[in-house]
């Protein structure tokens, strides 16, 4: 999961909203150093990235990148998982997704002192690129893709991960309906996150697993 899935499965708790979008950028014990809604947020990111790298469903996405990405290639997965969310984004919100996002980008400003010194470093270009909304078009991915691929170890093939996208995008987006109603009925049992669906759809999907 990428940030916009991370935000989303905190529910409605803003410092668990923080604590997820921040999360990888607290160490070990480090969490402990934070409002207790916050440290649940960064334990909730943790599991759902540990829930993630070993559900089978998510595995059988892996294997579109494995051959160009190895072992990075659940990194991909969680971006294209994000793009997927905002693309359903209506089954899953009575918001729009614009003003869902703009919401959070607040909460982030609103609280700016209690974000890390790496996410106060990009938090500006996120917003200013609005970088959570853009993961709704293929270009959005493309561009961070190459982002991630300049500032961390991603190898950077993100033309051939756009070729991957287009070429099996139905058989992706199918797999992201059926991974999402089971991250999120463990982030309930789990933490007791109950998400509120706007309409039964993925509950009907969640049943069917």
């Amino acid at each position: 999961m990428n940030f916009l899935a991370h935000i989303y499965l905190s529910g409605d708790n803003d410092y668990v909203k923080i604590g997820n979008f921040i999360g990888d950028y607290i160490k070990g014990k480090k969490y402990l150093n934070y409002h207790p809604n916050i440290q649940k947020g960064i334990l909730l990111h943790r599991y759902i990235d540990s829930f993630t790298d070993h559900n089978e469903t998510a595995r059988e996405l892996k294997s579109f990148l494995s051959e160009d990405y190895r072992k990075y290639a659940g990194v991909v997965v969680d971006i294209f998982y994000d793009h997927f969310l905002a693309v359903n984004w209506n089954k899953y919100s009575d918001y729009s997704l614009n003003n869902y996002i703009n919401i959070f980008y607040q909460l982030l400003e609103e609280n700016y002192n209690l974000l890390p010194g790496k996410v106060r470093n990009f938090l500006p270009r996120m917003i200013k690129h609005n970088r959570l909304l853009s993961y709704r078009d293929i270009n959005g991915i493309e561009n961070a893709l190459k982002i991630m691929a300049k500032t961390t170890s991603l190898p950077d093939k993100s033309s051939q991960a756009i070729d991957i996208l287009d070429h099996y995008y139905y058989e992706m987006e199918s797999n992201f309906n059926r991974f999402f109603p089971q991250i999120i009925e463990y982030v309930n049992y789990k933490f007791g996150i109950f998400i509120q669906y706007k309409n039964t759809f993925y509950q009907k999907q969640a049943n069917k697993n």
